[in-house]
């Protein structure tokens, strides 16, 4: 008998949840005058009938039912039915839908909707017009005599007009006896006419123009949708000079296999030897091969099929080193040199597994072919309850190096200089430690075997080896900061100041390896870097150029930040770093460079560059950066960036910088470089703009691009016309005029694209 009263507590708790479930699911009805809503309206008044259940407002009814909400001057609500009838300014609002209209009927249970006269609308599709009905539920509305439009004014220039409509908003659109109006002008018939005006619409885009080097040109493509799961463009260009280029675009959504992008593009040049082309160096007097049959291929494939695990590939096909130069110019100034890959990915908590495969799929670029490489790398994970912490990358791989094939006298095999396979391992134990509660210092120490079979191929020199290497060293640093509530300062725009200093001090030692860089096959090795690298391991990874090391790098950081617009904003970062080496080596390593000393490739200086980075925020709108290489030894400026950039608001924004590259830094090659560089963006009002862009040699004297460009806000479309030209050292000077002008609901590239790639309002 005592589990009665709990029984009867169960019972009443599941009675009272499921009343109140019901309740939760029918939404409650508000019914009231809608200056009780908006105070300040005219004061209306809502008299209820108990014998009917209807409810009757005028001088302005506001009725909200769930996500639905209604408002008119006049109309009459069947609390029993839910029939709702409106007059008078109807506005009619479900989720993100808007009706307007005079005259609307609305049943709130079953959401089936009439209207004598309408207009309806959501960026970038409007629609008006008569005898409106339509299912909310099913989200399918259908009118006569309606147009629709993605001009967003009250009398839209283009417009499509037809006798009968069935509308889905944000998916479809189709139309009967439809007639396209352009200001007033009927130009084109449509018996019947269908668009998907979803996030996927089919659309064409059109940029016709003129350049120096393809005469006449128009780039065109139709972007098409199938379903989620596959949708793409197709491309059909023609150019005066260099004649047709065909090929289409792939986009597969493959869920948790993950996306898959196949691009094909093919023409045939009729002179693929026009402009710098024709000035490509013989090799053994057999000039630079580039057939007029030019094509490309690519795949992209990006997955995470398991939560720990993901697969990346890029398959890069191109017919010769140029294609890209020549027809895709945005591709080709992100990545000149792609190379194909694919990798498989596994990871858990303090491991991780890496498979790749790198084939030589271009013979004309220099390459390290892995066939495959396979990594285990541990992280930096706690052992047991000790205070020691341990860290660890293994690899094994067969690997090919080739050199770039650049004349028809060589085939593909020429080109292999050497292969070999390679197994290294590399276990390191460190001890972290916090004394007096502010200094870090974490001493470390570690070791490398590393084993190579013997060379193969036509420079092949080495022989079997297996190289050791140990590393050790300690690493220091502190944090401190001091805050100054009071300190304000207009110009500034400070509000409180707070300096953080953060000085470090890395410390490193490796002993002569028992094999010298010069003894070993070079696969992963020193490539030439603005940047210092670093001198960690396993942060320093080019395994095969390890070499002795007996360095100090020092490190300072300095914050100061403010408060602006009520959050914290740094007002000025600064980071300097400085190698001291105990003891310098003589030569230079297997990659012809000095290890860490790239500006010279030479023997090593005691001390290598001074690098500084520093962005100074003194306004939100004034920003500046700095990048600078000073060698102290010589006191040389080796490489120095500066940018200021203004952007005081949307009305316009102004960056000018300075790119300065002394000669035979770092590769000992390259030749000095002064560039001069200005941006400069105004809004002249809301329908047009303009963007300016140059590009000065300060060395030469020669203006090296210009960029001019003149935005038009076309009501339904967006246009860009595009002035460049481009002076090369070598070659004759390029005049480029294009018109870039797409539909508003469907823009021809994203927000901004033009200010990170502006070879996109000339081509592709």
């Amino acid at each position: 008998m005592r589990c009665l009263p709990a029984i009867l507590a169960l019972v009443f708790a599941s009675v009272l949840l499921t009343l109140t479930a019901a309740a939760q699911e029918e939404p409650a009805l508000v019914v009231e005058a809608l200056d009780r809503i908006l105070p300040g309206t005219v004061h209306g008044e809502v008299h209820y009938n108990p014998r009917t259940g209807a409810m009757e407002g005028t001088n302005g009814l506001y009725v909200r039912y769930g996500n639905i909400v209604m408002l008119a001057d006049s109309g009459t609500v069947n609390s029993q039915t839910l029939d709702v009838e409106m007059d008078g300014h109807v506005h009619i609002e479900t989720g993100d839908a808007l009706w307007v209209g005079e005259h609307a009927s609305y049943n709130l249970k079953t959401r089936q909707l009439h209207a004598e006269e309408f207009r309806t609308g959501k960026a970038p599709l409007y629609a008006s017009g008569r005898g409106l009905s339509g299912d909310v539920n099913a989200n399918v509305f259908t009118g006569t005599n309606v147009f629709i439009t993605t001009d967003d004014y009250s009398d839209p220039s283009v417009r499509i007009a037809a006798r009968r409509l069935k509308i889905i908003p944000n998916k479809s659109v189709e139309m009967w006896n439809a007639t396209f109006w352009i200001k007033g002008v009927p130009v084109f018939y449509f018996p019947y006419y269908e668009r998907n005006i979803g996030p996927h619409a089919n659309n064409f885009n059109f940029l016709p123009g003129y350049s120096t080097g393809f005469g006449a040109y128009s780039l065109n493509n139709y972007t098409w949708y199938y379903n989620d799961q596959v949708d793409g463009k197709l491309h059909a260009d023609y150019r005066s000079k260099r004649g047709v280029g065909l090929g289409p675009d792939v986009d597969l959504h493959l869920g948790r296999w993950g996306e898959a992008t196949v691009r094909y593009y093919y023409t045939h040049d009729n002179a693929p030897l026009t402009g710098t082309n024709a000035l490509q160096p013989p090799v053994l007097g057999v000039p630079m091969p580039i057939s007029e049959t030019r094509q490309r291929f690519n795949l992209t494939y990006q997955a995470t099929p398991y939560t720990n695990v993901n697969v990346k590939s890029v398959v890069d096909y191109q017919s010769d080193p140029l294609v890209e130069h020549d027809f895709f110019e945005t591709a080709y100034r992100e990545n000149p040199q792609p190379y194909s890959f694919v990798e498989v990915n596994p990871y858990w908590e303090n491991w991780s597994l890496d498979a790749e495969t790198t084939p030589r799929i271009n013979a004309f670029f220099d390459q390290v072919s892995r066939l495959p490489d396979v990594r285990l790398t541990g992280y930096r994970q706690q052992i047991g309850s000790t205070p020691l912490y341990y860290d660890s990358q293994s690899s094994v791989g067969y690997y090919r190096n080739y050199l770039a094939e650049t004349n028809t006298g060589n085939n593909f095999q020429d080109q292999l200089q050497y292969s070999a396979s390679r197994a290294d391992t590399f276990h390191q134990i460190s001890l972290p430690w916090t004394f007096f509660n502010w200094l870090n210092v974490a001493p470390n120490a570690g070791g490398r075997l590393t084993y190579y079979s013997s060379e193969s191929g036509p420079t092949a020199t080495n022989t079997e080896t297996t190289r050791s290497v140990f590393n050790t060293g300690v690493a220091t640093s502190f944090k401190t900061s001091r805050l100054w509530t009071g300190a304000t300062n207009g110009l500034l725009q400070v509000d409180g100041l707070r300096h953080v200093i953060e000085p470090s001090a890395d410390y490193v030692y490796v002993p002569a390896p028992s094999a010298a860089p010069s003894q070993l096959p070079q696969f992963d090795s020193d490539q030439p870097s603005l940047l210092l690298l670093p001198v960690d391991f396993p942060d320093y990874n080019n395994i095969d150029s390890i070499d002795s090391q007996n360095v100090i790098r020092f490190g300072l950081r300095n914050t100061l930040q403010t408060k602006r617009d009520g959050q914290v904003q740094n007002l000025l970062d600064w980071n300097l770093m400085l190698d001291w080496r105990l003891t310098t080596i003589g030569g230079t390593n297997a990659a012809g460079l000095g290890n860490g000393n790239l500006g010279t490739g030479g023997p090593q200086q005691t001390f290598d560059d001074l690098y500084s980075k520093l962005t100074f925020r003194p306004r939100t709108w004034l920003t500046v950066d700095s990048q600078l290489r000073q060698d102290i030894n010589t006191d040389r400026l080796n490489l120095a960036y500066h940018q200021v950039t203004f952007s005081p608001g949307e009305r316009w924004s102004w960056g000018i910088g300075d790119w300065y590259q002394a000669g035979g830094f770092p590769s000992g090659t390259n030749a000095a470089q002064n560039l001069i560089t200005s941006t400069f963006f105004f809004r002249v009002n809301d329908n047009y703009a303009t963007r300016i862009s140059h590009y000065y040699n300060v060395d030469d004297g020669r203006l090296q691009e210009q960029d001019y460009t003149l935005y038009r806000d076309l009501r339904s479309w967006t246009g860009g016309l595009t002035f460049r030209v481009v002076n090369n050292s070598t070659g004759p000077v390029d005049y480029t005029v294009a018109f870039s002008f797409s539909l508003k609901f469907a823009p021809r590239s994203k927000v901004g694209d033009d200010t990170v790639r502006p070879s996109n309002l000339i081509g592709d």
